[in-house]
């Protein structure tokens, strides 16, 4: 039994090789030659999936004693076969060089000024999450405030205490300033 899961292993590397040599040209090529590969790996692929369906089931012939190494093969083989899969999705929508640019034209130097100006908005993005982290701390921070103000037994504003509304109000007035100078920019 092992015999026969030798040779489906030998099958496996065989048509990986001439997938992976497949997968690599698939880029290259363009109209016909490209849907004629494709199709071409395609079927190849479905061979693999068919190859460890067949391994799979050798591998529950085989006894328990000797299975477990077996296993750790196919399991192997199994996450080659998920790496053919992925690679071969990215080849179909893979360009060339070639294509690229017959597709982008002179757009393709534009490239660099589009990247300078992704960093510009990622470094604007992130100055404005650091503000909104201040303003944030600040508005824990007052309503830490608030709860201290409760819990020492000063009335709140539902007392009608002219000394806790002025004290709040200048709280109150004291973060607006520091949330005005969060919000202002760096210049």
């Amino acid at each position: 039994m092992s015999s026969d899961f030798e040779a489906y292993e030998q099958d496996f590397g065989t048509l990986t090789a001439e997938i992976i040599n497949k997968i690599g040209r698939i880029p290259k090529l363009g109209g016909k030659e490209k849907t004629q590969l494709v199709l071409n790996v395609d079927k190849q692929l479905e061979e693999v999936r068919e190859l460890m369906e067949q391994m799979d089931l050798e591998v529950r012939e085989i006894p328990i004693l000797g299975r477990g190494m077996y296993q750790s093969r196919l399991k192997s083989y199994k996450g080659e076969m998920e790496k053919l899969e992925k690679d071969f999705k990215r080849s179909r929508i893979a360009y060339s060089d070639d294509v690229r640019n017959e597709l982008l034209g002179e757009d393709a130097g534009s490239s660099e000024s589009q990247r300078a100006h992704l960093l510009d908005n990622t470094e604007k993005l992130e100055r404005s999450s650091r503000r909104l982290e201040a303003g944030y701390q600040i508005a824990v921070e007052t309503d830490a405030q608030a709860e201290t103000t409760n819990a020492q037994g000063e009335p709140t504003l539902r007392g009608n205490s002219r000394v806790t509304l002025g004290t709040l109000s200048d709280h109150r007035q004291q973060t607006i300033l520091e949330l005005k100078c969060v919000e202002t920019p760096d210049v």
